[in-house]
């Protein structure tokens, strides 16, 4: 064997020797143990359909949380609050955000703009009728994978709408109805997806169970009258009479109240 070929050997051993296997395999084992930094959880790409409510938010949230505290802070509340009520009034073709520490300190937060809602002023009454429902509706879950970006999902029909099914003899009547992004509605209320974003994480930070939906034809309070249009229930006077008192609970909206610009750009 050549001095040279004998060198080569030697130090190919000690080349071996001096990095051993053992601890770079310790090394990977130790960064597959270590837990990964929250912000890499939602830096990554996520497909549609994927989404956790966590992991859009995660992806949302910076954004949005800096416009709502910023609202918040104008009107001296803390973010997130205790209580939400959405106010969608379907003939201004508007919804009021209203915040507070309870549900009696509430103060209107922002007003977005409503860009579809299908149908004609009255209650729901079947499927496929393609109305808005009204009424007092809670938030039965939040759907990160909406067709229309995200949706805050209504508990519709709620016990209201139930009983005068029962009274009315109607079975079939209906469902799926959400407040989501998008311009398009089947009996939904869409808001574009850059404000369905806002609410969306809103009630998230909220919890949805501090969250309750008022849906009206118009806003009696401008008018001073609840009158339903002809040819509705007999029943429904009264649901428009308890809409009213509903609507009048809440504070006088601020002039300085912020109006969601449906210009923005949209975040997909």
């Amino acid at each position: 064997m050549t001095p040279l070929r004998t060198s080569l050997i030697v130090l190919l051993a000690l080349g071996t020797l001096g990095s051993s296997c053992a601890p770079q395999a310790d090394r990977r084992a130790e960064r597959r143990a270590a837990p990964k930094p929250v912000e890499s959880l939602f830096s990554r790409y996520i497909p549609w359909g994927e989404h956790s409510v966590e992991t859009r938010v995660g992806q949302i949230g910076p954004r949005v949380r800096r416009l709502w505290k910023a609202d918040f802070s104008r009107l001296g509340l803390a973010y997130p609050p205790a209580a939400v009520v959405l106010v969608a009034l379907k003939r201004e073709r508007q919804v009021e955000v209203y915040a507070g520490p309870s549900s009696y300190g509430l103060k209107m937060v922002r007003r977005v703009n409503i860009t579809a809602a299908s149908g004609l002023p009255g209650p729901k009454l079947r499927e496929g009728d393609r109305q808005v429902p009204e009424g007092v509706y809670e938030i039965e879950s939040l759907n990160p994978n909406s067709r229309f970006h995200v949706a805050l999902r209504l508990a519709y029909p709620n016990d209201f709408d139930r009983r005068m099914a029962g009274r009315d003899h109607r079975t079939k009547l209906g469902g799926d109805i959400m407040i989501h992004g998008s311009d398009q509605s089947v009996g939904c209320i869409a808001v574009g997806d850059a404000a369905a974003e806002d609410l969306f994480v809103l009630a998230a930070d909220t919890g949805i169970e501090k969250v309750s939906v008022v849906i009206v034809p118009r806003d009696f309070r401008r008018t001073g009258e609840s009158e339903p249009m002809p040819g509705q229930p007999a029943w429904v006077k009264q649901l428009y009479a308890d809409l009213q008192l509903e609507l009048l609970s809440l504070p006088r909206a601020a002039s300085s109240a912020a109006t969601a610009d449906p210009s923005s750009p949209v975040q997909k």
